[in-house]
Order: structure tokens, then C-alpha cells, then sequence
């Protein structure tokens, strides 16, 4: 077997693993804590333009703390451009209008085309590190990587402390986050 591929397998038995944990985690009460904390970590970023996205399956909601922040400034979701492809961010306002986008997410149907300069991002798991593991499309690492190349980017992972664990493969493409957000605090990455 090929370290590529012992790699991939890692990250397919931690994905099935994650979604459980993630599923057993997501519920009303939890979603309101991390909500409120996530509104403490963004409030001093207020004015800058802000990703969120549209979740999908048991992800956090971010649609409450997006409508918030949209009252300071910009905010936008990302929009799957195609296969091996970085994402683009559309603009998002409460109540826009929105039509299917890819993994069944719905994305603005209009709106300018912006630049985030802080990101919430999902995620199935990450460790102590600040390390994520997504759905295993690559987006993410891209759009982390170009974005970081031409300018500082906050970006913080939006996730339920249950998501937390301590043996997350990671290969020399994943990008780390700056922080995760989570009912029970956030987690910064270590300098």
C-alpha cells in the first residue's frame, strides 16, 4: 500500500467516525452556545468582509450569527466553481434569494462576487493543532492557500467540542485554521 493511499484510508475511516460524533453532538441547546461564542470571536472583526456558508447534513448553523455580522459589513458564501478548483464567494444577505449549489447547499442566486477576509468554515473534525478534516474535496486547503498568498486571512473552524480529536491525518496540502469555535470555548492554534 502506498502512503497516499494509507493516507486517503485514514481519512475515510476519520470521516465516518467524525460524522457520527458530529450527529450525537448536534442539537438546539449546543448550536445556541457556539453561536454565542462565535458572535465573541467575529465582533471585533465586524466591518471586514466575513465568509459563513450554507449548512448542510449536522454542521453548526451559521445562518444566525451571519445575519448579525451582516449588519457591520459584507458577508458571503462560498460557491463550488468545479473539480480541483479554489472556491468563489458570493455575497449573502438574510432572506436573498438562493438556488441549488453543489452537496445540495444553496447559494445566492446573484450578488457581487467578494474577497472574505474572515472565514467560518465547517468541518467533521480537527485536533489541537488547528487542523481540519472536511469532506475530502480539497476546497478549503485551496482557497486557504490562494487567499493566504495575496493577503492575512482570519479563519476560524465552526464545530462542536465533540468534534475535537487527537489523531487527525493530515497531509503537507491541509491548511490550518487560526482557530475552532466551539460551545465549550475557542481553540487556538498553537504559534
Amino acid at each position: 500500500m502506498t502512503e497516499v493511499t494509507e493516507l486517503t484510508d485514514l481519512k475515510a475511516v476519520a470521516r465516518t467516525d467524525a460524522f457520527v460524533r458530529r450527529k450525537a453532538a448536534h442539537c438546539t441547546e449546543q448550536t445556541a452556545r457556539v453561536v454565542e461564542r462565535m458572535l465573541e470571536v467575529l465582533l471585533p472583526h465586524r466591518g471586514k468582509p466575513l465568509a459563513g456558508y450554507m449548512p448542510i447534513r449536522t454542521e453548526v448553523d451559521p445562518l444566525p450569527v451571519m445575519a448579525a455580522m451582516s449588519s457591520f459589513g459584507p458577508v458571503c458564501v462560498p460557491v463550488i466553481q468545479g473539480p480541483d478548483q479554489p472556491l468563489k464567494f458570493r455575497q449573502w444577505t438574510p432572506g436573498c434569494k438562493t438556488e441549488p449549489g453543489a452537496f445540495g447547499a444553496p447559494v445566492p442566486s446573484s450578488g457581487d462576487w467578494i474577497e472574505p477576509e474572515v472565514l467560518m468554515v465547517p468541518l467533521l473534525a480537527f485536533d489541537q493543532n488547528a487542523m481540519r478534516l472536511g469532506y475530502g474535496g480539497g476546497f478549503y486547503d485551496r482557497t486557504l492557500a490562494k487567499l493566504r498568498a495575496r493577503t492575512d486571512v482570519m479563519v476560524f473552524g465552526y464545530a462542536y467540542s465533540a468534534q475535537r480529536t487527537l489523531d487527525l491525518p493530515v497531509e503537507p496540502t491541509d491548511q490550518p485554521l487560526d482557530a475552532i469555535v466551539t460551545e465549550e470555548g475557542v481553540f487556538w492554534r498553537m504559534a
